[in-house]
């Protein structure tokens, strides 16, 4: 069975490999990446099914670097079966997808090459039992992000995007290579199981548990991190779905439960990890109330669940072990994959993303209606859908966790509870509820609400810009099975995929007492937005002030700030230049000309003495020679 792990991470990668090479002959490019990606679906089922239960599944040997031993081993169980299915076959349904949605792109094989390449990366994190190996998938993952964010390179907005992804996710790795390091030096080894495992210096321990935290927090989005992911939506929408539903964002989650005993077991890096899931989970989950874009509105919601399952982790008992985070996790794979994905398909018909542009166009639209309909109910919480199970699962576990971060997640954890369920009824009763049912504006608040959409605009141009390029593309009357039967699949799966659930320990562990308190939260919060907007004809969001809600969709100014730490970072760097030259070199370099000049003095000094020498010499001689004949008189 161990050759089936190592074909779950090598298939992509040759996958990517080869569809580079056909990147020109779109049907043998899109002929490998399904193909490929759905050979590698059945692998991992497969692998999940029957585990090798093994940690030592060799690859490349051992590297020989003296006292730290690096094996480099590959493991099999049923936490990374079980995972490594669920991403195989997200990222087969967007491959499918892919292949309708880029069918006209020139540069569809680039994109699904880099596609398959980023799910190799991934597939390694899971399947790694040796840290190097897991931290190659991570830098494969984020170098993988940035061509996909930036597909569209042709638009600044999607450079600028892809780069200041790439630029936030480096700066928090910087703690993952620094924690890493540490584990792996308090191990003497860099195999999974030994850091697990290891005694020693406990604050070599701190800095690497921490240090991986805020590595997770960057590419997990969490706070300060956080705004790379809502502009990552300038990429094509399967490169949303990719990065949000179950690979790069959600991978932080999969290091730490790999991690959990340590954290467990350590309170200062689990109360940190604890407060940067809570702060991100209720912040996300306003902004997402606010966004007039669709897109935005699903990443910022994105961010908010990422939060849970970490929340899980860092509050839940060591006993119960890692099984809530991982629960959320595969919940969330399927119906934010499908809410992306769904979302794709109906910017496809109507042409944009802006929520404006989109009110009212689910109806008549049969599977895209319903599987969106279950994904947002999935999203809020409705039983009995997967994401109600995951989500009580995780309360739960926070109920019974104990200690201050334990408590600041259950309060968040139910805040974020009624601000999801209040977005995603938002969402709903926007995208299905007729234009024509609209309740008009009063003339006072006309020109306010016109000042408000010019403002949103501006913030979706490019991307509506993108959107209305593929409209043409596709044409008016778009051929829609692919797309209809990837969502319809992955709305199943939202229906029923708790029974994915029952081979992972604390997979679904409800709580009556949570559980009943969630429900009512749900609906007390859907119907409040549903009275606030006239039962949808008005949009609940436009009652809050004006300057408020452009703050939000602009993100509370977080890219501002981002701006504002770069320049202070170049400032500071050039006041470092500015005392090192002038400074710090100044003593070397005046050392330097006192010998300078002490040596011209003497240079001047060294020309004058021949002469004198000489006549110091021929008294000295003529001195000698007279004593010589005296004395020899």
């Amino acid at each position: 069975m161990s050759w089936i792990v190592r074909m779950v991470v090598v298939l992509p990668a040759l996958a990517g490999l080869l569809g580079l090479l056909a990147r020109r002959q779109r049907s043998v490019a899109a002929a490998i990446a399904v193909s490929v990606s759905a050979y590698v679906t059945v692998l991992a089922l497969i692998q999940w099914i029957a585990p090798s239960r093994t940690a030592d599944i060799e690859t490349l040997g051992r590297l020989p670097l003296g006292d730290l031993a690096v094996p480099l081993h590959l493991l099999s169980d049923r936490v990374s079966g079980l995972v490594a299915f669920v991403v195989a076959l997200v990222v087969l349904a967007i491959q499918v997808f892919t292949a309708w949605y880029l069918r006209d792109d020139p540069r569809y094989g680039q994109f699904a090459a880099t596609v398959s390449l980023f799910a190799s990366g991934m597939l390694l994190v899971l399947q790694s039992a040796d840290l190097v190996l897991m931290l190659v998938g991570w830098e494969i993952m984020g170098w993988c992000s940035w061509l996909l964010i930036g597909h569209d390179s042709e638009r600044p907005a999607a450079r600028r995007a892809a780069y200041k992804a790439f630029l936030v996710t480096r700066v928090a790795d910087i703690g993952m290579v620094v924690g890493i390091v540490a584990l792996s030096v308090r191990a003497q080894s860099t195999d999974l199981f030994a850091v697990l495992t290891a005694g020693g210096e406990p604050a070599l321990l701190t800095v690497g548990l921490v240090g991986v935290a805020i590595g997770v927090a960057g590419k997990s989005g969490l706070v300060p991190f956080h705004d790379w992911l809502p502009d990552a939506m300038e990429g094509p929408t399967p490169a949303s779905a990719l990065i949000h539903a179950a690979t790069m964002v959600a991978a932080g989650t999969y290091v730490i439960a790999r991690l959990f005993t340590l954290y467990a077991g350590h309170d200062g890096a689990r109360t940190l990890l604890a407060v940067l899931a809570a702060v991100t989970m209720v912040y996300a989950a306003l902004l997402a109330f606010a966004q007039t874009d669709l897109k935005r509105l699903l990443a910022y919601s994105t961010l908010s669940q990422i939060a849970i399952m970490l929340s899980a982790l860092a509050a839940a008992p060591g006993d119960l072990g890692p099984g809530p985070g991982i629960s959320h996790l595969i919940g969330h794979a399927f119906f934010k994959a499908l809410l992306f994905l769904g979302a794709g398909w109906l910017s496809v018909l109507a042409g944009a993303t802006a929520i404006a542009a989109l009110r009212g166009r689910l109806r008549r639209t049969g599977a895209l209606r319903w599987s969106m309909g279950i994904g947002l109910a999935a999203l809020a919480g409705v039983p009995p859908l997967i994401g109600f199970f995951t989500k009580d699962t995780v309360i739960d576990a926070a109920l019974e966790g104990t200690g201050v971060g334990a408590r600041i997640v259950v309060v968040a954890l139910f805040v974020t509870v009624v601000l999801t369920a209040a977005y995603c009824t938002r969402a709903w009763l926007l995208l299905d509820t007729p234009v024509s049912a609209a309740a008009p504006a009063p003339e006072g608040e006309a020109a306010v609400v016109a000042e408000e959409d010019v403002a949103v605009v501006t913030t979706t141009d490019s991307a509506d810009d993108a959107e209305v390029e593929r409209v043409h593309a596709h044409g008016h009357e778009p051929i829609t099975l692919p797309a209809a039967l990837v969502v319809s699949v992955l709305a199943a799966l939202t229906v029923v995929g708790t029974l994915f659930l029952s081979s992972l320990r604390g997979g679904v562990h409800v709580g009556l007492v949570g559980a009943l308190l969630s429900v009512l939260l749900v609906v007390g919060a859907a119907s409040a937005v549903w009275v606030l907007s006239d039962r949808g004809r008005s949009d609940v969001a436009e009652r809050l002030p004006v300057r408020l809600r452009e703050s939000a969709v602009r993100g509370f100014g977080a890219d501002t700030a981002y701006a504002g730490f770069g320049r202070g970072v170049t400032a500071l760097a050039r006041l470092v230049v500015v005392l090192d030259r002038d400074v710090v070199d100044a003593y070397p370099r005046a050392t330097a000309a006192a010998a300078r000049a002490a040596g011209r003095v003497g240079e001047r000094s060294h020309r004058a003495v021949p002469s004198l020498s000489l006549l110091g010499l021929l008294c000295g001689v003529v001195l000698v020679a007279v004593l010589g004949v005296t004395a020899w008189r």
